[in-house]
């Protein structure tokens, strides 16, 4: 089974056992989460209903990309300028492709418990 998720901005095709590098999120290694925000899901050709659709996964490592060096240079006007940016970044590796959301029971003011005047 296989899943289409969103995440940072990016969409990423995932299924189970799989790792991805994805834009940095908050935990530590060992952490699990979960991506709610699935697009597609399906098996084969087959096509799947994605209500309630979670993907679960853990955090593997926080780590940097390769450094890319920025620099500016305007001809015959002693302008120079070098820069390094190290994207931050996230190595997940997904557990389980599947999962029901779970949903929280509504509360209305009927149900819930009187305050005492």
């Amino acid at each position: 089974m296989f899943a289409v998720v969103r995440t940072g901005g990016k969409q990423y095709r995932v299924a189970a056992g799989d790792k991805i590098v994805i834009e940095k999120i908050d935990g530590a290694a060992g952490d699990s989460i979960t991506l709610g925000d699935v697009l597609l899901a399906g098996e084969g050709s087959e096509l799947k209903s994605v209500e309630g659709f979670v993907v679960a996964a853990e955090i593997i490592a926080q780590a940097k990309a390769d450094k890319v060096i920025v620099f500016k240079k305007r001809r015959r006007h002693n302008y120079r300028r070098k820069n390094g940016h190290r994207q931050q970044h996230t190595i997940l590796k997904i557990v389980s492709v599947g999962g029901v959301e779970k949903q929280a029971p509504a509360t209305t003011e009927a149900s819930a418990p009187a305050a005492a005047a």
